[in-house]
Formats: C-alpha cells, structure tokens, sequence
C-alpha cells in the first residue's frame, strides 16, 4: 500500500488546483499561461535532466519501449471498437477516439518521480520520446478524416518530444554539463510537478453533454483498466525488472491528456465529450492508479 499512498500527495494538488479555480480569483487566462509555461519550459527542463543525466542503455531498453508501443497500440485498437458499439456520430467518436490512448504527462512524470526516483524518471522520459508522436499521429489522422494537416511539422517543433530527443543525444555523446547551466536547469524542473499538477486540477470540467454513460464507462474503463493490464501483462512477457514495471504500467494507468480537448476544438471536433472524458477519468484515477501501483509492488 506505501506505493499507492506515495501518490496521494499529486491527487490532492489537482484538488487544490481545482479549488483555487473555482473559489480563488485567478481567471482562464492565468490558468492558460501556467499550462503554457510548464509545457514549453518548465516540463522540458525536467525532461532533458533526466534524460541527459541518466546512465541509459539503449538496447537493455528496447523491451521496455516495445511494452509502452504494444499497451498503446492496444489501446488504440480498442477505441477503435467503440464506434461499432456505440455507434456515435462520426465528429464525435473522433473527438473520443484519442481518450482511449493518450496520456497525462503531468501526472506520469509526477508518479514515475516518486516511484523509480531519477531512474523512473528517465525510463518515463524515453518512453515520452517514443509515444507522444504515436499518439499525436493517431488522433490527428481520425480527427483529420482527409483533411490536410501540418502533422510533421507540428511534432517537429513538440516541446517534449525536443527536449527528450536533446537529452538522449546529450547522453549518447557524453557532453559535458556545466555545473551553473545544470543548477537552472533543476531549478525549471522542481517546478514542473507542482505548478502541472495545480494546472490539471484547474482544467477539470465535468459539463453537461449528451454523451451515454455506457460510453462514459467505456473509454474511462479502456484508458484506466485494459490499457494498465495489457501493460502488465506485456510486461511479463518482454521479462521488464521491477522498476521497469511499475513504470509501464504507471503511464499506461494514467488518465487523458488534458491537450485531447484543445486538439479536438482545434480540429472542428466537439470538445464537450472530451471534456467529460478527461474530467470524469481524471477523478476516477484517483481511485485505479493507487490500486494498480499496488497491484505491481
């Protein structure tokens, strides 16, 4: 249970988040500018720490990478049945499609931190390299349904997916890391957790839709329940140690990005269904990941 409990304080920063933006006086538009300046600064910072400072090998880190792409994978593929079950309008099932799969990177990096410590957090760095553009290019090709879009270049210029392809060559060329830029360094990336994790809490909205409880449940069930046990269960067959698991099966137990509704608005898609989504999968995880975290100690 001390795995599960170790999770308890990042629950209840985004319960603090959202009841400061909801009882305190800071309006939409401070609420955008933390997120903006955790996701373009202060999150790759944290990632190009641990990445350029870890003592990576490449190849012992193949099977976990190829458990992070099977889990996702999985995961898309049973989103994908949610159209044939439920039967959704077309703009909406894209808008709910991506809620199966993508991940919360604040609350993964958050949970990785306190349950591998350094190497946790470099495991889940090299698994974010990998899995944010997989994800990204899945739901931007559902959403896009023909469109031309600037995929490519959108993921060229990723501020995670930069930092973690930075860090990874710092790594393999064995740069030096001077002590003054380092100590910035770490000083952006302490800040990273706590100000992600109050930006979640502020972007909770459970809003009134028309979207079934039965699909409710099956993509809150899908992204909190299958996606975890097929990355257990890949787990144990590509032979992860104990670290590498709970890691896995970490980021595979977190709830939706937070960034699924800005890309179904974006993309002419309803975002109310999103919102939902996240919002309701959000709280629920508060309750699955502690039981999955003890499910692998």
């Amino acid at each position: 249970m001390s795995l599960a409990l170790l999770v308890l304080p990042d629950f209840l920063l985004i319960a603090f988040g959202a009841l400061l933006a909801r009882r305190a006086r800071f309006g939409a538009e401070f609420w955008s500018g933390v997120e903006r300046l955790v996701y373009f600064v202060l999150f790759p910072a944290l990632l190009f720490r641990a990445l350029a400072s870890a003592p990576l090998s490449f190849a012992d880190g193949l099977p976990f990478v190829a458990t992070g792409v099977a889990f996702t994978i999985g995961g898309m593929a049973l989103s994908a049945l949610g159209q044939p079950l439920h039967r959704l309008p077309a703009d909406v099932f894209a808008a709910c499609f991506q809620c199966g799969f993508r991940f919360n990177t604040y609350i993964a990096i958050a949970v990785a931190g306190r349950i591998g410590g350094e190497a946790g957090l470099a495991l889940l760095s090299l698994l974010i390299g990998v899995l944010v553009p997989l994800v990204n290019v899945a739901a931007v090709a559902v959403l896009a349904r023909g469109r031309a879009t600037h995929l490519g270049r959108e993921l060229a210029r990723n501020p995670l997916v930069l930092a973690c392809a930075a860090g990874l060559a710092w790594n393999a060329l064995a740069l030096p890391r001077p002590a003054l830029a380092m100590r910035i360094v770490d000083l952006l990336a302490a800040a990273a957790l706590p100000l992600g994790l109050l930006a979640v809490g502020a972007g909770l909205r459970v809003r009134d839709c028309d979207l079934p409880l039965r699909v409710i449940a099956w993509w809150n069930g899908v992204k909190l329940l299958a996606v975890p046990a097929l990355a257990l269960l890949c787990a144990r067959l590509f032979g992860l140690d104990p670290v590498e698991t709970r890691v896995a099966v970490a980021m595979a137990a977190v709830p939706t990005a937070t960034s699924a509704y800005v890309l179904a608005v974006q993309m002419g898609a309803p975002g109310a269904p999103v919102a939902m989504l996240i919002s309701t999968g959000t709280i629920a995880a508060a309750v699955t990941l502690p039981l999955w975290l003890v499910l692998v100690a």
